[in-house]
């Protein structure tokens, strides 16, 4: 458009999908949003859809599922206050950040009772931003597509995994469901792998807890030098 730039890639959200269900959801599945989140970033996709239509640019939206995580080499990680993110609540429950944290409902209609998520390291996200880029470059049309590992955890299994790597044990306790929250939101990320040539290097729960419960420590040395 005006300031010459011909490739978009937009950072969207499985939250598009809504309660998707049990089996991992594609990107044909029905949209219907249950948060203004969710439904800002479909109308972003809207926008960008009928600006591609209008004007000489491509993109590619990336559906994220949960991106958790840090960079393995302890360079970046989240570092928002108050974050909701359940991993690193865990582990900042795990180090004393907070006294305890909450698990919200068991009983939705998932294996052990507690909602499922699709969990994807960074690191394997931010490969997936460059070689969406790179095919844009090569002349590839535009696309939407879902960026998780086709497979999820429960939140008990997710607090198991960040038991593991602590070494202890902390306080977790039972609450009840939130308004919104789904039972359970896995991708189906054959798209992405078919069309970007996307393998994800780090799918593996307890190698993303491990990350972030190392970029937690860090954190937690910075904050105390700052003291």
């Amino acid at each position: 458009m005006r300031e010459g730039v011909p490739h978009f890639i937009f950072s969207s959200t499985a939250a598009v999908y809504g309660g998707a269900g049990l089996e991992p959801v594609r990107e044909d599945a029905r949209l219907a949003p249950e948060s203004p989140y969710g439904l800002s970033k479909l109308m972003s996709e809207w926008m960008l859809r009928d600006a591609a239509i209008a004007h000489d640019i491509r993109y590619t939206a990336l559906r994220y599922f949960n991106v958790a995580g840090a960079d393995p080499k302890g360079r970046t990680g989240q570092s928002t206050p108050g974050a909701t993110h359940l991993i690193k609540v865990a582990c900042e429950t795990a180090l004393g950040k907070r006294p305890f944290m909450q698990v919200f409902g068991k009983d939705y209609p998932t294996p052990d009772g507690t909602c499922i998520r699709d969990y994807i390291h960074v690191s394997d996200l931010a490969a997936a931003h460059r070689l969406a880029l790179q095919r844009l470059r090569e002349g590839g049309a535009s696309l939407v597509a879902n960026c998780g590992y086709s497979h999820g955890y429960s939140v008990l299994e997710v607090i198991d995994s960040v038991r593991r790597a602590f070494g202890h044990d902390f306080d977790v306790r039972m609450g009840d469901r939130r308004p919104g929250d789904a039972a359970a939101v896995v991708a189906n990320s054959d798209l992405a792998r078919k069309e970007f040539g996307w393998t994800p290097q780090r799918d593996d729960l307890d190698q993303i807890v491990k990350d972030a419960l190392a970029w937690e420590r860090i954190l937690t040395g910075k904050n105390s030098a700052r003291s």
